[in-house]
């Protein structure tokens, strides 16, 4: 189906708005993605918008018009509107002219194969949703097979993350859990569980690394609890050669996760 909106006042541009609000698409259980890069990234992993929200007048494109076909063979929806109305949308002074709606995606960690890659990334209580994006990220560049999310993380699903994730939020599978749950699902097959840690570490370089290899960060401010910390497999350091002593949260798991890709791939 297509439709033109052209008033503020719309059900549609009100309803679209909502979901740049956690309680909204919690209730909804739907997400916005913002260009049609990131767009066309969700088509080619099967993902596809129930809803896609275009400016009037533009320019014509062939990936744009993938995506408009993939919408109406799924029975999708297709709206034009002004780039007034867009960047109410999606709260942008220049959005970029392409919007979808998409159903969130299943999060459990039953969902998860972890035979499926030799890396997953693992985050505990990660607040900032431009780092959860990055994670997702690094890990479409590593070929992890996904981002497990433990303790009350920031929503994978908000505006900033999925921009964030450059359109990895499509291609990485999400998952999750509490801490207890986590371990438990851990425990209950092969996977080895390594953090960034002062305790009983040895150093990142040369690690005995092992697949399916689960690496953890902890907190921006924080790290991890002590807990945690102790419950892990191989627990590795990081050289620190100025005067800071950590680094980013997401910056870390890129070290890490590259560090067990060279090892794992040797």
């Amino acid at each position: 189906m297509r439709r033109e909106i052209t008033g503020f006042s719309n059900p549609t541009v009100k309803y679209l708005r909502s979901l740049r609000e956690k309680k909204h698409r919690k209730r909804e259980g739907k997400f916005l993605a913002e260009g049609l890069r990131l767009l066309t990234d969700a088509r080619e992993s099967g993902r596809v918008p129930e809803i896609l929200v275009m400016a009037q007048a533009r320019d014509p494109h062939p990936l744009l018009r993938a995506l408009e076909q993939a919408v109406e063979a799924s029975g999708g929806e297709i709206v034009k509107t002004t780039p007034d109305i867009l960047s109410k949308i999606t709260g942008k002074d220049n959005p970029q002219g392409v919007v979808g709606v998409f159903a969130e995606f299943d999060t459990s960690l039953t969902a998860l194969d972890r035979s499926a890659a030799p890396i997953w990334l693992v985050a505990q209580a990660l607040r900032d949703p431009g780092n959860l994006g990055t994670m997702l990220r690094t890990g479409d560049a590593i070929g992890a097979g996904g981002l497990i999310l433990v303790d009350d993380c920031a929503d994978p699903f908000s505006v900033e993350a999925v921009r964030a994730s450059m359109g990895a939020v499509f291609t990485q599978k999400l998952a999750r859990a509490p801490w207890e749950e986590f371990i438990g699902w851990l425990r209950g097959g092969e996977g080895q569980l390594v953090a960034a840690s002062l305790r009983d570490a040895v150093p990142h370089r040369g690690a005995p690394y092992t697949a399916p290899c689960f690496v953890l960060v902890g907190n921006e401010s924080r790290g991890l609890p002590e807990d945690y910390e102790a419950a892990c497999d191989l627990r590795v350091t990081m050289p620190m050669r100025g005067r800071a002593d950590s680094l980013n949260a997401a910056v870390a798991a890129a070290v890490l996760g590259y560090e067990v890709l060279a090892s794992l791939e040797s």
